[in-house]
């Protein structure tokens, strides 16, 4: 659906909300478009809200390093830019910020990633932005699919220039900031596996649990997470049970999580 959404956009100019609307009620990209052009109501309200690549220029210029030689905005222009929008920089909606603006790196914007991300979130000023910070946030919350996508991303961006794994440090303040979130507003919401005999009340992951991750890999140590346990642990949160019961030793989970699992029936029997 997302990667739908975008291509409406893109096409028609109009805002994500109008495309979410036409694609769910037409089902098919082609469909929805021939309707929102048939639509003069649609139609006018897409060329009324259309965003200036110029007011997306010039607010990047506005942040941009001025003493860089790169084109980018650098750390310090994105903490001026999260003071002018009164949010704090280490707010978990940044992490969806950097996935819908392609962010090379923790708090820098290359200008081809703000200009094509503010243009698909229909935003071209710091008001804009502000509301787009709350769409994002809920979104964010409430979406797996787009939950997955941004989880999957911030690996990718956050790692140190070279480096395969990403730093233990990092990936717990992630972990921190994304699986509270996810399981508020449902994103992480559990789900039971098919062969599962009792498919009703089953609990999942709890709050609680979320430290015992964390306090686990502080006692475990090491350096750094592989792609492979970050991917795979997601997966873990929405299936495993609350007891830690239904996992399956014999599965290609990472030994980690297998470590974990023991570490976590142990702290449930203590």
């Amino acid at each position: 659906m997302n990667a739908n959404i975008d291509q409406f956009v893109a096409v028609t100019g109009a805002s994500a909300r109008d495309a979410k609307r036409f694609l769910e009620k037409y089902k098919r990209l082609d469909v929805a478009i021939d309707a929102f052009y048939g639509d003069p109501n649609a139609l006018a309200s897409a060329q009324r809200s259309g965003v200036s690549t110029t007011k997306i220029t010039q607010l990047f210029d506005q942040y941009k390093d001025p003493l860089s030689g790169d084109d980018m905005i650098a750390v310090d222009g994105t903490i001026r830019l999260c003071a002018d929008l009164g949010s704090d920089p280490a707010d978990v909606v940044w992490l969806a910020v950097a996935y819908e603006l392609k962010s090379p790196s923790m708090g820098a914007w290359s200008r081809k990633g703000w200009v094509d991300g503010l243009k698909r979130l229909n935003c071209d000023s710091i008001s804009a932005l502000q509301n787009v910070l709350v769409q994002l946030r809920q979104k964010l919350s409430q979406d797996p699919e787009y939950y997955t996508q941004v989880y999957n991303y911030t690996f990718e961006f956050s790692r140190q220039p070279g480096q395969r794994s990403l730093g233990l440090d990092d990936a717990q303040g992630f972990w921190a900031l994304l699986i509270p979130h996810g399981l508020q507003g449902g994103a992480l919401a559990h789900v039971q596996r098919d062969d599962d005999v009792d498919m009703t009340g089953e609990e999942g992951w709890k709050e609680e649990h979320t430290q015992w991750w964390l306090d686990f890999l502080n006692e475990r140590g090491g350096k750094g997470i592989s792609k492979d346990t970050w991917q795979m642990f997601l997966e873990f949160v929405r299936s495993i049970d609350s007891k830690f019961e239904k996992y399956d030793a014999e599965a290609a989970w990472p030994s980690t999580i297998d470590d974990f699992v023991e570490y976590a029936k142990a702290r449930q029997a203590s």
